[in-house]
């Protein structure tokens, strides 16, 4: 093969690649921007709204919001908690619902996709993963 035509074929996936990496990078700002307004709007104060309620039925769990994530997590124990991030290392970004509690000296983890379009994920739609994955926290 001629070393002219390699060079124009590396040439082209150079470019490519860059073109690439410079979409991604808008539309992970673009997301980060939506995960934002979306933390603000919805996921904070429904997570204040069931911090309150479970107080109020004797569960003690406080509302945490570290840098960009907000976290349900129990007063009795670090490891039990329930919260949603943003997740960009992939090739598209994706809200995260996790969810950690202690069973006796295991942690048992769970982690969900709630959405690649933060826009299109709603209020409802945060309180059933976090009433789902809330359910081993208060059975007893």
């Amino acid at each position: 093969m001629e070393i002219s035509e390699v060079r124009k074929r590396l040439l082209g996936t150079i470019e490519r690649s860059r073109q690439a990496a410079a979409e991604r990078r808008a539309h992970v700002d673009e997301a980060t921007r939506d995960y934002e307004i979306f933390l603000e709007r919805i996921a904070v104060p429904l997570f204040r709204q069931l911090a309150n309620a479970l107080k109020a039925h004797g569960y003690p769990f406080q509302v945490f919001t570290p840098g960009g994530s907000v976290r349900l997590m129990s007063d009795r124990n670090a490891e039990d908690f329930v919260e949603l991030l943003l997740d960009t290392s992939g090739s598209e970004p994706v809200v995260i619902g996790r969810s950690s509690r202690l069973r006796g000296r295991r942690v048992i983890e769970a982690e969900r996709s709630l959405g690649s379009a933060v826009s299109a994920i709603d209020e409802e739609q945060v309180l059933a993963f976090v009433l789902s994955e809330l359910e081993p926290h208060v059975e007893r």
